[in-house]
């Protein structure tokens, strides 16, 4: 009997298949755009999708893994950078000039008109291209008619330095074209036009690179000008603040409440009516509609005059909103309406895109929201919190991260909670740690309660107490209980690294991992190993053919025959540094256990679909080494945008 050979896939048959969930929602395939080697085999696909009521469209990308199948997604970026659109054309014809446009689109219609033509993809994509095939070739760019056309068009010169023997851009705006329009719109209003006509488009007049120079101004040439204080003395216009406490102490709620006050002209704690403003927040945390409105109502904001970031639009495409790359869509979006009195970032870590403890990337990544802050007139308010282990110390050292967040906020504010006597109600402090711009010290004492602002919805709200005087340090300082969950850092760290080896021995190496995911200093780790008595020992190359490693083990381990608990040690690794750490439950919402449970379910169901790696970290790297190009945001489109 016959075997029925197997049916291969083909590109437009996974393209359907891979795109199943848009087509059923409308969309049509407008085109498979196919990127190719220099010899003209097929690297990966590109799919177009445009909705024909609503015009939204989308793009995925799809290429064939190891095991032969089609994924939605792109195959690894090579070390010399992403390849160029129909790059078997400009082998092929190596004296032709290069028309450079933006997105494959354009480059396959100028093509019909006999140009050699060519695209790094999208807006953003001319930094991560591979421009190696252009050496000593003319090339010609062709911007679309806005400002991002004119970024990836410089981009593009930039990129091209040192390669191309000869760069021109054709000059859009000379060409009659619509906002945002481009090569596609040109060629349809022109359909006779040929590759003459188009080579010969008036281009701009060559720029001349300015040089380099620092920039001094007089003393005598600037007008002094007073702080504009929203609260004097706590919130300053076109000022970064930052907001830092311990989990439970209500930072976010605090925040709301000073917002509430700012949109609904309402007094804050020390009585100070401030003028009635607009206030933007983005929260990475909690859930606008059942956490954070609830809580503002609770406040007795005006929500007519506060507005939520909820993502962003690249090409039609709804994307999460992401503060390390997004706030040059956001600008853009807060000038098309009232401008905000106060801008809310929580947490403030997430505007950081690579090591958050690096004091000059946390400069680098805060400067464009600062900027925003300036550029608005607006008070800019970052949440975070404490670094575990940190009481007894300076409130500005208790910041997590770099020190260079208490050091770019003109004001830093801190919370904890203050001694609890007998059965008395549990109150918090709310003090300045910091002010470069007013006096520091001096606080509010609060605490908690709940309302119902709607039938059968209740909320937490911020009870201010009175004013409180005293230093910074003497108001901030964290109260040590020789019991419950407020343990000194060495006691926190002693419970912490016996539950790290009451199951045997553990690799130092990976003590030290899930010691810094969890927040401890590696001098307290090892005081806490001194305490309780801990002993390093060196095992031979039996733990994973590897050779001698250190390990750690407690005393009654220390009798055990060497190596008979190292094959279980080296794959404990905690999911979380919470399974080996007492689990503090924010008092602010009695249903913060329900966020919990459904961020671990979806992690469960992540895990399903990514390569699992033995810490955060490393899984980190697998994401980026295991899809192309998803470690850089998407591209910031004509259509890109912010939703509000």
């Amino acid at each position: 009997m016959a075997e029925v050979a197997e049916t291969v896939e083909t590109p437009q048959q996974a393209a359907r298949r891979l795109a199943a969930a848009s087509l059923a929602q409308g969309f049509k395939p407008e085109k498979l755009h196919i990127y190719t080697s220099p010899s003209g085999e097929p690297l990966f696909w590109r799919l177009r999708l445009k909705h024909p009521e609503t015009g939204e469209k989308r793009i995925f990308p799809m290429w064939r893994d190891a095991s032969g199948r089609f994924v939605m997604k792109e195959p690894p970026t090579p070390p010399s950078g992403k390849p160029l659109y129909r790059l078997h054309d400009l082998v092929q014809r190596p004296g032709d000039v290069v028309l450079i446009c933006e997105g494959e689109k354009c480059a396959d219609q100028l093509a019909k008109r006999g140009i050699l033509a060519t695209t790094s993809g999208s807006a953003t994509s001319a930094g991560g291209a591979d421009w190696t095939p252009l050496k000593d070739r003319r090339v010609l760019i062709w911007p679309d008619n806005d400002e991002p056309g004119q970024r990836y068009a410089a981009d593009v010169v930039q990129a091209l330095q040192g390669v191309a023997a000869e760069v021109k851009v054709i000059d859009a705006a000379a060409l009659n074209l619509p906002p945002h329009g481009d090569a596609v719109e040109w060629l349809a209003a022109h359909p006779e036009a040929g590759a003459d006509d188009v080579l010969s488009l008036p281009t701009l007049a060559p720029q001349t690179e300015p040089s380099d120079a620092v920039e001094l101004v007089a003393a005598a040439d600037l007008d002094p000008q007073p702080v504009h204080w929203l609260w004097p003395g706590w919130l300053a216009a076109g000022k970064l603040h930052i907001l830092a406490g311990a989990p439970g102490t209500g930072k976010t709620t605090i925040a709301l409440a000073v917002a509430a006050c700012v949109s609904a002209g309402r007094a804050l704690p020390d009585g100070h009516i401030p003028r009635r403003g607009h206030a933007v927040i983005w929260s990475g945390e909690d859930d606008p509609a059942d956490t954070l409105v609830p809580r503002l109502l609770a406040a007795g904001a005006d929500l007519t005059r506060v507005r939520f970031v909820q993502g962003t639009r690249i090409k039609g495409e709804r994307l999460p909103f992401d503060p390390a790359t997004d706030v040059r869509l956001l600008a853009d979006a807060l000038r098309k309406g009232p401008p905000p009195a106060i801008i809310l970032i929580d947490p403030i870590v997430s505007a950081v895109a690579s090591d958050s403890h690096k004091n000059a990337e946390v400069r680098r990544s805060l400067a464009p929201l600062v900027e925003l802050a300036v550029d608005l007139g607006a008070a800019l308010v970052g949440i975070t919190h404490y670094t575990k282990g940190t009481q007894g110390r300076d409130p500005l050292e208790r910041v997590t991260g770099s020190l260079a967040f208490g050091a770019l906020a003109r004001v830093v504010w801190g919370t904890v909670r203050q001694p609890q006597e007998g059965d008395s109600e549990r109150r918090m402090t709310l003090a300045r740690a910091k002010s470069n711009i007013g006096p520091d010290g001096g606080g509010f004492a609060y605490s908690f309660d709940v309302v119902e602002v709607t039938p059968g919805l209740h909320a937490s709200r911020i009870r201010w107490g009175e004013a409180l005087e005293g230093t910074a340090r003497e108001l901030l300082s964290e109260p040590l209980e020789a019991s419950g969950e407020e343990l000194s850092a060495t006691e926190d760290a002693v419970s912490f690294l016996r539950s790290l080896l009451e199951d045997g021995p553990m690799p130092a190496k990976t003590i030290r991992t899930e010691a810094d995911g969890a927040g401890y200093a590696w001098a307290t780790i090892r005081r806490a190993k001194d305490r309780l008595g801990v002993e390093a020992r060196k095992q031979g190359g039996s733990f994973g053919g590897k050779g001698a490693v250190w390990v750690w083990l407690l005393p009654q381990d220390a009798q055990t025959p060497e190596g008979e608990h190292l094959v279980e040690a080296s794959h404990k690794v905690l999911k979380t540094p919470q399974d080996a750490h007492p689990k503090v439950l924010s008092t602010l919402c009695e249903s913060e256990h329900l966020v919990e449970d459904a961020t671990a379910a979806t992690g469960a169901i992540d895990a399903q679909h990514h390569h699992r790696c033995s810490t955060p970290k490393d899984e980190h790297l697998c994401e980026k080494v295991s899809t192309y190009g998803n470690t850089e945001p998407p591209s910031a489109e004509p259509d890109a945008e912010v939703d509000l």
